[in-house]
Parts: C-alpha cells; sequence; structure tokens
C-alpha cells in the first residue's frame, strides 16, 4: 500500500516537472522567437478609428537584445509624432512579460504566447502602474511573415474603454 502510495506521488510530481517545463519552454521559445527581430525596421501605420497625426505615416522601429539576452527592447519612433515610446520583453520565471513606457504617463504590463503554429505573439493586458487619464496601451500581436517583414497590431484603450488600432506593416531596413 505505501509503495503504492509512493509510486502515484512520484508519477504526479513528474507530471507535475514536465507541465511547468513546457509552460517555461513555451515562454522562452516565445520569447527566442521576439528576439529574431533584432535590428531597424521601417513601414507605414494605419489605424481604426483614423488617427489624422499617424493614419499612413512612415514609422521606424528598432529592436535591440540587451542585458546577455535577458532583455528585448523595442523603440518605435516616427517624424509624425515627439513622443518614443518604448516596450521591454523579458521572461519572468515561465512568463513572457511586456512592459510598454507610453507617451500616456504609465507602464502597462502584457503577457504573451505564441501561436501553435508559430506564426504570431500575442500579448494580453495584464496589469497597469501609473493612471488612465489618457488612456493606455492595452494589447499587441507580432505576426513573423518572414526574417525581414513582421507585423505588428497595437490596440490602446483611449479613456471611456474606446480601442484604437495600430497596425504597423514593417520591412527590414538593417
Amino acid at each position: 500500500m505505501k509503495t503504492r502510495f509512493l509510486r502515484y506521488l512520484l508519477c504526479a510530481a513528474v507530471v507535475s516537472l514536465s507541465v511547468a517545463a513546457l509552460a517555461q519552454s513555451g515562454a522562452q521559445k516565445s520569447f527566442d522567437k521576439l528576439k529574431t527581430l533584432a535590428g531597424s525596421w521601417e513601414g507605414h501605420v494605419s489605424t481604426v478609428p483614423p488617427e489624422a497625426d499617424i493614419e499612413g505615416k512612415p514609422m521606424q522601429v528598432t529592436l535591440c537584445v540587451t542585458s546577455m539576452g535577458n532583455a528585448l527592447i523595442h523603440e518605435a519612433t516616427s517624424a509624425a509624432r515627439p513622443d518614443d515610446p518604448l516596450t521591454v520583453f523579458y521572461l519572468d520565471g515561465d512568463r513572457l512579460l511586456l512592459t510598454h513606457y507610453c507617451d500616456a504617463g504609465n507602464r502597462p504590463r502584457m503577457t504573451g504566447m505564441m501561436s501553435p503554429d508559430e506564426k504570431t505573439v500575442e500579448f494580453e493586458f495584464l496589469d497597469l502602474s501609473g493612471g488612465t487619464q489618457y488612456g493606455h496601451m492595452h494589447h499587441a500581436v507580432f505576426t513573423f511573415i518572414d526574417e525581414n517583414h513582421h507585423i505588428e497590431d497595437w490596440t490602446y484603450m483611449k479613456p471611456g474603454d474606446k480601442p484604437v488600432r495600430a497596425h504597423f506593416d514593417l520591412v527590414r531596413s538593417k
């Protein structure tokens, strides 16, 4: 009886560790996929509903792996807007997280997961530091087309939970 119980506990422990290892490897796999985007990118942005100050304007995005491979920094710039938002991607245990340092004065965090076909990494809102007086970033999806082309879809929630969706179609410039 005691042997049977110990076998049961051992099996339960192995299953638990296997599930944890799969979750961790999923986050690591997603993070490694994002790191392949390191470099300089350019393209145009479209928004729904249209936002006149950025609609159709050229954008530059730079992604840089830093901190001995433990972080990926995303910087978006445009001559059309004076802001320069930064997003940092990193692993926190078995989760892939991003923190977006927004021109709205807040820092939303999102959790990410790669799709089963490994063509997208999608980020869902987790929490927020700072106020929401001007709105906040709420959702992001990175779609991998090939090594020189990717798409970013970002959803910004204006006050009153009114979404603005920004679609960046980017090609590698360096």
